[in-house]
């Protein structure tokens, strides 16, 4: 993006977190290749200290600067960016791994054409973590993303379209299990009973 180019889903996705994080700077990283250019899949991703977690927040996926004229105008890109949120103990900066395995799965979004929505499910049958390839990933035996609407954020209007905010969260292959038979909406809403923010904690299954 240049200095003169507007972004006006970007802005729309900044709008949407300010209330939560007021006056907080988050951690911001940029991908290369970027969104737009062969092997780039996200233009970035933001992580801001909420209160027990690092939330991120990926910029990529829906349409951050002017649509063409055949985009739908109803939703915004793939309609969605998506969401992670993970523990936080006393570090000063957030773990590098998450920014590496939303690119993933933004990257699968695009190779495969897949529009990721609220109850599906990505099973890597390794680590979410990135474990052990990925800097600073612990091990965990968490190895699917069940993916919900943000609690918080949920879906908002941009001047591109429509954006669903959907958050990865991370569980065991049991739980899939669990999922497959009942539904993922249960399977989570059992889990937010006591972690009513969905956040991953890779020392939950290790």
């Amino acid at each position: 993006m240049t200095q003169t180019e507007e972004a006006p889903g970007w802005d729309a996705i900044d709008a949407a977190l300010a209330p939560f994080y007021p006056g907080i700077a988050p951690f911001h990283v940029g991908y290369f290749p970027p969104r737009g250019f062969e092997g780039g899949a996200l233009q970035g991703c933001s992580a801001y200290p909420a209160e027990g977690h690092w939330h991120y927040v990926t910029y990529g996926l829906s349409e951050l600067y002017t649509p063409g004229e055949d985009d739908d105008p109803e939703w915004s890109g793939w309609g969605f960016e998506l969401t992670l949120r993970v523990r936080r103990g006393d570090e000063e900066r957030p773990p590098g791994w998450p920014y590496g395995m939303l690119q993933e799965v933004a990257k699968y979004v695009n190779g495969n054409q897949v529009l990721l929505e609220d109850g599906h499910r990505i099973d890597f049958r390794r680590p979410v973590t990135g474990h052990p390839h990925l800097e600073d990933a612990p091990p965990t035996g968490l190895t699917v993303f069940a993916f919900t609407t943000d609690p918080q954020l949920g879906t908002i209007d941009t001047p591109n379209g429509k954006v669903t905010f959907l958050q990865a969260v991370g569980v065991t292959a049991e739980e899939k299990g669990a999922m497959t038979a009942s539904s993922t909406g249960q399977v989570l809403q059992t889990l937010a009973a006591g972690n009513p923010l969905l956040v991953t904690d890779p020392a939950r299954a290790v």
